[in-house]
């Protein structure tokens, strides 16, 4: 028999399957009705308080009285997946300071990383070259030999080569997906999110069936910055995701590294356009360290 925790727990999961957007639209609602008893409640009230139209409250509250029985703690452990709502000690503190925190974490596999201090971010281009994997290759081994995990977002390119690099090298690494765990994307990163799920860490703020939307991907940049002490830019065009994951660092605080590259690519123009704005233009991973202490004893 489940008790008044779990029970409340799943409601909020029931909530968040059928209606999955960031903890600041879901306050209001929480506020006014802390039980979630949605299905007790008038539609214009729900109107009201989430800020949609008539229709789709109605079809929220229908939506909700379908799913709030369901057990989803035990649904998503029979997955091994852990959702982390909002409310948990485990959701990381430095989520919840932005200003559209996730209300759910859902992940996957070792989840002591989550709340590691040491986190640095790694993002490109998807059409990152082999300039980026040799400057990631370069850079990675003191950053893994002082123990900071590596985070970043799955995609192709960059984020690939620097999943893949951190664990060649033994480190840590965190994928943030813009998908649920049940839809890896893209398709020929599966076997690299399988072995990220056994020993090493995959998150999303997506319940697992959502499938790939092209508007969830620029939503998890921000979750990329906000995990990480600081974001490493590798190769980016001058307008791209990337750009918008520094511009989230920028809002947050996050000291921001580049790595310069050929004044010939236009995959280096991202990095030398942030290094003109204040970024630090780096090419080994020493001078991170060297500038994280000094950002450290500012900010303390």
């Amino acid at each position: 028999m489940i008790n008044s925790e779990e029970k409340w727990i799943n409601r909020f999961l029931a909530l968040h399957y059928v209606f999955p957007v960031p903890m600041n639209k879901l306050h209001p609602l929480i506020e006014y009705n802390p039980t979630l008893q949605l299905e007790k409640m008038q539609t214009s009230l729900l109107v009201g308080l989430l800020r949609i139209t008539e229709n789709r409250a109605i079809q929220l509250k229908n939506m909700y009285q379908k799913f709030v029985e369901t057990p989803f703690l035990q649904i998503y452990d029979n997955h091994q997946i852990t959702p982390i709502i909002f409310t948990n000690p485990n959701y990381p503190t430095s989520l919840k300071n932005l200003y559209d925190p996730p209300a759910v974490l859902y992940v996957k596999g070792d989840t002591t990383l989550l709340n590691m201090h040491k986190k640095l971010a790694i993002i490109g281009s998807r059409e990152a070259t082999y300039y980026s994997k040799k400057s990631i290759e370069t850079i990675l081994p003191p950053l893994i030999s002082q123990n900071f995990t590596i985070v970043s977002g799955l995609a192709k390119g960059a984020d690939t080569m620097a999943h893949e690099s951190t664990i060649a090298l033994g480190g840590k690494t965190i994928a943030v997906l813009g998908t649920g765990l049940f839809h890896i994307y893209p398709k020929q990163n599966e076997e690299l999110a399988k072995i990220m799920s056994k020993e090493h860490l995959l998150i999303t703020e997506y319940p697992p069936y959502i499938t790939p939307k092209k508007w969830n991907f620029p939503m998890r940049n921000r979750i990329i910055s906000g995990l990480s002490q600081a974001v490493i830019i590798t190769e980016a065009k001058e307008k791209s995701g990337t750009v918008s994951t520094m511009e989230h660092a920028l809002e947050n605080g996050k000291e921001i590294f580049a790595i310069p590259g050929s004044i010939h690519s236009p995959l280096s123009a991202g990095p030398h356009n942030l290094i003109l704005e204040g970024a630090k233009p780096v090419w080994n991973g020493y001078q991170i360290l060297e500038e994280l202490q000094e950002f450290e004893q500012i900010n303390n």
